[in-house]
C-alpha cells in the first residue's frame, strides 16, 4: 500500500509545471511548460491547443491539442534546428509564399525529425 502511494507521488510530481509561458496565435495556442521528470530534471513540454468548433451551427467548442517533448541533452540542436528553419523561412519568402527553389538537405537526415502541429 505505501509502494502505491509513493508511486502516486512520484506520477503527480512528474506533471507538476515549475514555470509556464502561453503564446496566442488566432485560433491557437501554445504552451512552453517546464516541467520536473521522476529523477528531478527539468524537461520542456510543448502543447499546442486548437480551438475547433463542434456541430453545424457551430455552437459547442472542443480544443484540439499536441504536444512533444522536449529533454535539456536535446535543447541546443532543437534551438540550432528551429534558427535554420526560421532563417530560411525569412530568407526565402515574401508574404509567406516561398521565393525560391527549396534545397533538400540531406547530409545529416539521421538527425532531423518533423513537427506536425496541423
Amino acid at each position: 500500500m505505501e509502494d502505491e502511494k509513493n508511486f502516486v507521488e512520484t506520477d503527480k510530481r512528474d506533471q507538476e509545471i515549475v514555470y509556464s509561458k502561453a503564446i496566442k496565435a488566432g485560433k491557437r495556442i501554445y504552451y512552453l511548460d517546464v516541467k520536473r521528470n521522476r529523477k528531478n530534471e527539468f524537461f520542456l513540454a510543448i502543447t499546442e491547443s486548437k480551438k475547433k468548433f463542434v456541430g453545424e451551427e457551430s455552437s459547442q467548442v472542443s480544443f484540439e491539442k499536441h504536444k512533444i517533448f522536449l529533454y535539456k541533452e536535446d535543447f541546443e540542436k532543437f534551438r540550432n534546428g528551429m534558427d535554420e528553419v526560421i532563417n530560411f523561412i525569412n530568407n526565402n519568402s515574401e508574404n509567406g509564399v516561398i521565393t525560391s527553389e527549396i534545397k533538400k538537405d540531406d547530409s545529416d537526415s539521421n538527425k532531423r525529425f518533423e513537427i506536425d502541429f496541423g
